[in-house]
């Protein structure tokens, strides 16, 4: 009764507030009551259940809805996945569907057990005593998904995992230094077993440690010495650098609602995607107009490109098979975020059900962007500057060496800007000598090298330019042949090509022809009798270079087009797919855009594959400076003319 009490006051909550500590835990216990759950079944993620975007656009004040549940969970007696929605509302299990053949994301118990198993291993403990290390505790594993190599890895018979090893002298070294190269192992975690422990031969364990850790790096720690790189001390004439805003912050928060300047949004988070943006808007002449109703993250996958046994394996779904709202970082004052800060907490679910809170976990602030506009009038002499700035939303997710911040920009012009910051720790691999020097990566320390390898990043954004019917246009610059309307060989145009149908909507950059794809609204004009819109500028991209047969090939296919389009459907979340873990082929975009459905004039979702390519160097190790890859959304047509028109001139200050 208690329990139902408290649910009945988070039913005034806005539809699309996340989930609160309390209602995790009610959703596990409505399970667990409903369905007799035992404990061989484990909740692997915990999420709001969104309502329509229909029932959310046509919400009026006061008016509230039942809040609901999606759960997925792995029963791991009978090997099977299963998805369940749960009305906290009603107190009852609305839907539950076994979902066979296919494999959830992991979750944090599995992957300690899978650990304690490896290290038991009397195989796997000769296999350290081939290599010289007797001392179990200096060893450190890294789970990897295992993918799928062939046959042998289908999703239907076995949860399959493939541990890395490390080797850490001591509690503070970066094992990444000294990885145990040619042994790979294969875990099935439904059955809790080893399949499979395949050496490949002994390889030497680098000497050098890489350490990062200032009191490591300059040898201030007795035991940690000879660091590769060297440092003998800190740098001592660096000045402080203050942020400071005496009169506060310009946005304001209620809930996860956030107002700044003329932008209007709405913060979020999931256990998958981690932070999801809602309901993007533009205050313009006292009317809010909506751009986007949900942007997010909507797969990150990296495949390596060494063929070596330990690396081959290498070829991840960071979201599909891990999810990025359980590894997101506390984030600190001064390092991660710098100014005047409201931080969010991230709730999501251990594998029993419970609420497990991650406080700090994104981070709200603005911040000086440099200069916004500026002329200087020659005859006259007359000089205008204004000085632009950013709301930042942003989170950093560690998945296992990597860090990857996620950032979200809006400017005062009414840019919106996506930023991925790639950092942490290149993954490793140990060599002969003789073998230098690598092929297939390059050396960072003697004996040490780090493989190569891409990234890719798609994000779901779904398009609401002042509302639901939207059309896409790919636009080329196009330089025209001479003739009597082009005596001087000079002229060239913008040519819009319209993206009719999900058959025409699978698209790749050009950057020599200066391509973006503009998202119009052709119901609503502007002062000029324009449709108005937002074109998405692509800034550096690649595309896979994994071969015919591959994994990337049969499992990746989002990543072989930059740009896809699709009509708008609740259910087609993810770019890969809601199970790649292990699946054999293609699902997620490949799939969706099969039923060719049309698009012009109609509710669109816009999908941006962008990714980094990564051929490491020296300067990467021992811990990787942060790259930075993205894309910007910026009106055209959106708005009359400048919309930082109206910013104040600036006091002058500063020395």
């Amino acid at each position: 009764m208690v329990m139902k009490s408290r649910m009945s006051r988070s039913l005034t909550r806005h539809p699309l507030e996340p989930l609160s500590a309390e209602e995790i835990a009610a959703t596990s216990a409505i399970l667990t009551r409903e369905r007799s759950l035992s404990e061989a079944v484990r909740f692997v993620s915990i999420e709001l259940h969104e309502p329509s975007k229909r029932t959310v656009l046509g919400l009026t004040e006061g008016q509230s809805l039942d809040r609901e549940t999606f759960v997925v969970l792995r029963d791991q007696q009978n090997r099977i996945t299963i998805e369940s929605i749960v009305s906290l509302t009603r107190d009852e299990v609305l839907s539950w569907r076994e979902i066979p053949g296919v494999q959830s994301a992991f979750t944090r118990d599995e992957l300690a057990k899978c650990e304690a198993l490896v290290l038991a291993d009397p195989r796997f403990q000769q296999a350290m005593l081939r290599r010289g290390v007797a001392d179990l505790s200096l060893v450190l594993i890294d789970l990897w998904a295992a993918g799928n190599t062939g046959p042998q890895d289908n999703p239907a018979e076995g949860r399959l995992i493939r541990p890395l090893v490390f080797i850490r002298y001591g509690p503070y070294d970066n094992r990444y230094a000294r990885p145990v190269e040619g042994l790979v192992v294969l875990v099935d975690l439904d059955q809790m077993q080893i399949r499979e422990i395949a050496d490949h031969g002994f390889v030497p364990l680098p000497a050098r440690p890489g350490n990062y850790i200032p009191e490591l790096v300059t040898g201030q720690i007795e035991g940690y010495s000879d660091n590769f790189p060297a440092v003998k001390r800190l740098r001592d004439d660096l000045r402080p650098i203050e942020v400071t805003q005496p009169d506060g912050p310009s946005f304001t928060v209620e809930g996860h609602a956030v107002a700044w300047q003329k932008w209007r949004l709405r913060i979020g988070y999931n256990p998958r995607e981690g932070l999801v943006l809602h309901q993007v808007g533009y205050e313009d002449r006292g009317h809010l107009r909506p751009i986007l109703y949900r942007a997010s993250v909507s797969e990150l996958y990296v495949p390596y490109g060494d063929p070596n046994p330990t690396h081959r394996i290498k070829n991840v779904f960071d979201e599909g098979e891990w999810g990025i709202g359980p590894v997101l970082n506390y984030l600190v004052l001064g390092c991660d975020c710098l100014g005047d800060i409201r931080y969010f907490d991230v709730i999501v679910n251990d594998a029993d059900g419970n609420p497990r809170t991650l406080p700090n976990a994104i981070c709200l602030h603005e911040e000086d962007a440099g200069v916004g506009w500026k002329h200087t009038d020659g005859l006259l002499g007359h000089m205008e500057t204004r000085r632009n700035r950013r709301l930042v939303v942003s989170c950093f997710a560690t998945l296992n060496n990597y860090e990857y911040g996620f950032f979200w920009y809006f400017h005062l012009d009414g840019t919106i800007e996506f930023e991925v910051k790639l950092t942490g720790i290149v993954s490793t691999g140990a060599f002969r000598p003789a073998d230098m020097p690598p092929t297939y990566g390059t050396l960072l320390a003697p004996g040490l090298y780090a493989p190569n390898h891409q990234h890719f990043f798609n994000v779901r954004l779904d398009m609401c330019v002042d509302g639901e019917h939207n059309s896409v246009y790919e636009v080329d610059s196009v330089a025209l042949p001479p003739g009597p309307d082009n005596p001087g060989a000079n002229a060239w145009v913008a040519r819009p090509t319209l993206l009719a149908r999900e058959s025409e909507a699978q698209r790749v950059v050009n950057p020599l022809a200066g391509r973006y794809w503009t998202v119009i609204n052709q119901s609503v004009r502007n002062e000029l009798d324009q449709p108005v819109g937002y074109k998405l500028v692509p800034g550096e991209n690649i595309l896979p270079l994994a071969g015919e047969g591959s994994q990337t090939d049969r499992r990746a296919g989002f990543a072989y087009r930059h740009l896809w389009v699709t009509a708008y459907d609740p259910t087609e979340r993810y770019a890969a797919g809601d199970y790649p873990n292990q699946r054999q082929d293609n699902d997620g975009l490949p799939v969706y855009v099969q039923a060719d459905r049309p698009l012009d004039d109609a509710d669109v979702v816009v999908w941006y594959t962008f990714g980094a390519h990564h051929v490491p160097r020296p300067e990467d190790w021992p811990v990787m400076p942060v790259t930075c890859i993205g894309f910007h959304l910026k009106p055209v047509g959106f708005f009359a003319g400048n919309p930082a028109l109206d910013l104040p001139r600036h006091t002058p200050g500063g020395h």
